[in-house]
């Protein structure tokens, strides 16, 4: 994949603007000026500059879309929003925001799947009703919690549950034979089943591709045994029907939803009223400044050295 991505030449490098968002707060600003030793070009874009530029921002106006843009840092980690808006601009580079994005989602997965062993959301609903009834806990270690997405937020959710004695099967493109970080093993996409007959917990970190839109669908979530669904990946990924399904019918024991179809949910949608479900509002990673300093940081030493960067996205695919 990291063959197809090119990285500016470095002549157009030196030569190229600095065009940030206005949405970008003035400390990152102050750091970018400081990484890059050019001033910074802060506003809302009606029309691209003549000569190349970068940009940096949560999306890429229409405007600048059309001019010589070498490369766009997003400062959000998910970039199809970004590649659904309109054709990538040819030859750019397109980098994204990861930070320390996989810590918190790990922490928020960790946080949910011990919440599940120790009844939680019946000891809330207990304490509701004034109601004492001791609820035996349920132990983590052992039990296998099943992974899909094997990249740098995946590897850092199987570390944190490995650590609690908790099996990791990764699910990828293709099985690996070699090790994958955090991970007991990996298996295709193709041949999940007998992993979800087996979890107690499933988790989705999938990027929202062609190849990844409703991937969760009635007969994945009826593979399961009552495991608990947590989605931190991208809300198109799962078709929300048969979520529902697999809810009432029990194949899906809870659901936590991080991200949804459509953001942000109305007050009517059907969503709000899954059963044994928690909605948390696309916030279980959110991004941080110093996230963003850092990573653009790491993207520029890379792209001056004339490399690809570990955060680059080959638009083609989608991530």
């Amino acid at each position: 994949m990291r063959d197809r991505i090119r990285v500016p030449a470095p002549d157009l490098l030196a030569r190229a603007r600095l065009l940030v968002a206005p949405t970008v707060d003035a400390t990152v600003v102050r750091e970018l000026e400081r990484i890059t030793g050019r001033p910074v070009e802060q506003g809302s874009s009606r029309t691209a500059p003549d000569e190349p530029f970068i940009q940096v921002g949560a999306s890429l106006p229409d405007a600048l879309r059309h001019g010589p843009l070498v490369w766009f840092h997003s400062v959000n980690a998910g970039t199809d929003a970004l590649l659904a808006a309109g054709p990538w601009p040819s030859g750019a580079l397109l980098t994204r925001t990861v930070g320390r994005m996989g810590e918190r989602i790990a922490q928020y997965v960790l946080a949910w799947v011990l919440a599940d062993c120790q009844s939680v959301a019946e000891f809330a609903a207990q304490h509701s009703r004034a109601e004492w009834r001791r609820i035996p806990s349920e132990l983590a270690a052992g039990r296998t919690v099943v992974i899909y997405g094997t990249g740098r937020i995946g590897s850092a959710v199987a570390g944190l549950l490995r650590g609690c004695g908790i099996r990791t099967v990764g699910v990828g493109r293709a099985a690996r034979t070699a090790p994958v970080t955090g991970f007991d093993r990996v298996v295709g996409a193709g041949q999940d089943t007998e992993a979800l007959g087996s979890a107690r917990w499933v988790v989705s970190t999938l990027p929202f591709t062609p190849d990844t839109a409703g991937f969760f669908g009635a007969e994945r979530f009826t593979a399961l045994g009552g495991a608990t669904f947590i989605n931190v990946g991208r809300g198109a990924t799962v078709d929300m029907g048969a979520l529902e399904a697999a809810l009432h019918a029990g194949a899906v024991g809870r659901a936590v939803l991080d991200v949804l179809p459509q953001e942000p949910a109305a007050p009517g949608d059907r969503c709000w009223q899954l059963p044994r479900t928690v909605i948390t509002s696309h916030s279980a990673g959110i991004t941080a400044d110093e996230d963003i300093v850092a990573d653009f940081a790491a993207c520029w030493e890379a792209v001056a050295a004339g490399r690809v960067p570990d955060t680059a996205v080959d638009v083609g695919r989608g991530y």
